[in-house]
């Protein structure tokens, strides 16, 4: 009797060791999903407060400066757009106002804008010149961007003394072009593309740059182109002799100009698309 009792208590003691080893090794798989769980919550809060890496390699571009203000936009001397500079990875967008009644900017809202006075952008005097050639002094803005493409809060702060909050984003950043050299007479590469490939044009040619604004001669390899047509414009050969010869103007160096040649030595005039790049030697 007694050794079936302590077999009795002998199997309970197995029976109770055996469930209290299944409750440990359940909680291990809960432990470890806790763990792997807080890695990853630590893991996209890392991400989050990281700085925005540029997507643009260093360098100065082209970017449309979106806003959903009618008063609080990009001149339209700009056509929208500011201009991007890229260095050490970080983006800063300048772009010239419509005024000079926006005397502060601050990236984030009205709300925190008071408390935050050390962060609010200054003005540049900026000369911005239209189309009828007329001029005028605007306020600038030198402001950070995070990131491309991307909606961000920037309040503005008038005349009127109130902070206004706004939505901006920059996008459709392109290379910016090359300004013109100072006035005077240089010479530069031209590249010649489109055609049949058997018209060439000769280079380097000569350019000249009057009040900011670039025109090249273009000396063709034949007599038989009697025009040119740029942006829309008609140009006519500057000679009767010799190969044709003309005088176009040019937007930008080192980007490609979308030309015209009209060409009679076929039976019939024919109007030839060509691509000219011009390169300062």
């Amino acid at each position: 009797m007694k050794l079936k009792n302590k077999c009795s208590l002998l199997l309970a003691g197995v029976m109770l060791a055996g469930a209290l080893v299944g409750c440990g090794a359940s909680s291990a798989p809960a432990s470890s999903a806790a763990s792997s769980e807080a890695a990853a919550s630590s893991a996209v809060s890392e991400a989050a407060s990281a700085p925005a890496a540029a997507a643009l390699a260093d360098g100065t571009y082209t970017a449309d400066f979106d806003t959903d203000s009618s008063m609080f936009h990009a001149n339209e001397a700009s056509d929208g757009k500011g201009t991007l500079t890229v260095k050490d990875g970080r983006m800063t967008l300048h772009v010239s106002l419509v005024s000079k009644n926006i005397v502060n900017l601050y990236v984030g809202t009205a709300e925190d804008a008071a408390s935050h006075e050390a962060d609010w952008l200054q003005p540049t005097t900026d000369v911005v010149n239209y189309s009828d050639g007329t001029s005028d002094e605007v306020y600038g803005f030198d402001i950070p961007v995070e990131a491309l493409d991307t909606d961000f809060s920037v309040a503005i702060f008038g005349k009127k003394g109130k902070w206004y909050d706004h939505t901006v984003s920059v996008r459709n950043a392109q290379p910016a072009r090359k300004e013109a050299p100072a006035d005077g007479t240089y010479t530069c590469d031209v590249t010649l593309e489109g055609g049949s490939g058997r018209a060439t044009v000769e280079s380097p040619a000569a350019l000249t740059v009057a009040d900011g604004r670039m025109t090249a001669t273009i000396v063709w390899s034949s007599p038989n182109y009697d025009y040119m047509l740029v942006d829309g414009e008609k140009y006519l050969p500057t000679n009767t002799e010799g190969n044709s010869t003309f005088e176009i103007p040019v937007a930008a160096l080192d980007t490609p100009l979308d030309v015209v040649g009209d060409t009679v030595a076929m039976s019939t005039p024919h109007e030839i698309e060509y691509t000219l790049t011009f390169t300062l030697k």
